[in-house]
C-alpha cells in the first residue's frame, strides 16, 4: 500500500501533464516513431541507430518535462498572495501601471526559464474584471521594456475582499505563444490554472502599495506554493 501511495504522489507531483501539451506530445511521438522506424527499415548502421534512438528518447522526455503540471495544494488563505508561476523573482519595485490602474503600484516579476513549470495559477480567489491581449515584440524577458513592448496578456482580478491586482503574462525571446483562460466576469479559485506560456517566460504582478512583500529579488518561487505577498 505504501508503494501505491508513493506512486500516486509521484504521479500527482511530477508525472501529470498539462492539457496544452497533449496534441504536441502526440504529434512529436508519431513523427519520432515514423523517423526512427524508417531508419530501421533502411538498415542504417547500428551505431547510428543507437545514437538516434537515444537522442530521440531524450528529446521526447524533455518535451514531457516541459509540459509537466504538478499538483499544488496550498492552504487556502485569501490574505496571502501565492506565486502565479514557478521561477525566479527578478523585479520588486514601485512603478506606475499605465494600462488599467494609472497609478503607482508595487510590481513583482517572476522569470520562468525553460526548465520551470510553465503553468500560470491564480494567486488568490476572485473575479476577472479586465482582460486584454496585446500583440508585440519578443525581447528577452528580463529586458526593462518587455512588460510594455512584448506580446502579453493583462488580467485584472478583484479579490473576495475587493482588492484589485493585475497579472501580466509576457512572452520572451523563445516563448511564442501565450495561453490565457481568463475571461471578464469569470470567477477563479486560488491556485486554479488561468494560463500557460509555452517555452517562456515572465509573469508580472501589480499590487497595492500597502501589500507586504514576502520575497526578495533572486528568490526562487513556486506557483500556488510560495507566498509572495500579504494583502
Amino acid at each position: 500500500m505504501e508503494i501505491v501511495a508513493a506512486y500516486k504522489k509521484l504521479r500527482r507531483e511530477h508525472l501529470s501533464l498539462h492539457r496544452e501539451g497533449f496534441s504536441l506530445i502526440r504529434n512529436i511521438l508519431v513523427y519520432l516513431l515514423i523517423f526512427n522506424g524508417a531508419l530501421y527499415f533502411l538498415s542504417v548502421n547500428d551505431y547510428i541507430l543507437d545514437v538516434v534512438y537515444i537522442l530521440s528518447s531524450l528529446f521526447f522526455l524533455m518535451v514531457l518535462y516541459f509540459f509537466r503540471n504538478p499538483e499544488r495544494i496550498a492552504f487556502p488563505d485569501e490574505d496571502s498572495l501565492y506565486a502565479p508561476a514557478d521561477g525566479k523573482v527578478v523585479v520588486i519595485e514601485q512603478t506606475t501601471e499605465n494600462e488599467y490602474f494609472n497609478e503607482p503600484r508595487i510590481q513583482v516579476s517572476i522569470f520562468m526559464s525553460p526548465l520551470n513549470v510553465h503553468v500560470n495559477r491564480m494567486p488568490v480567489s476572485g473575479e476577472v474584471k479586465y482582460f486584454k491581449y496585446h500583440a508585440g515584440e519578443y525581447l528577452v524577458a528580463w529586458h526593462p521594456k518587455a512588460s510594455t513592448h512584448n506580446e502579453r496578456t493583462t488580467v485584472v482580478l478583484q479579490t473576495l475582499k475587493g482588492t484589485q491586482i493585475l497579472l501580466r503574462q509576457i512572452a520572451g525571446a523563445v516563448a511564442r505563444r501565450i495561453v490565457c483562460y481568463a475571461k471578464e466576469g469569470e470567477s477563479f479559485k486560488q491556485g486554479q490554472d488561468f494560463g500557460f506560456i509555452k517555452f517562456g517566460s515572465r509573469v508580472d504582478i501589480f499590487l497595492p502599495l500597502d501589500a507586504k512583500i514576502k520575497v526578495n529579488i533572486g528568490d526562487t518561487v513556486f506557483g500556488n506554493k510560495t507566498v509572495i505577498a500579504r494583502l
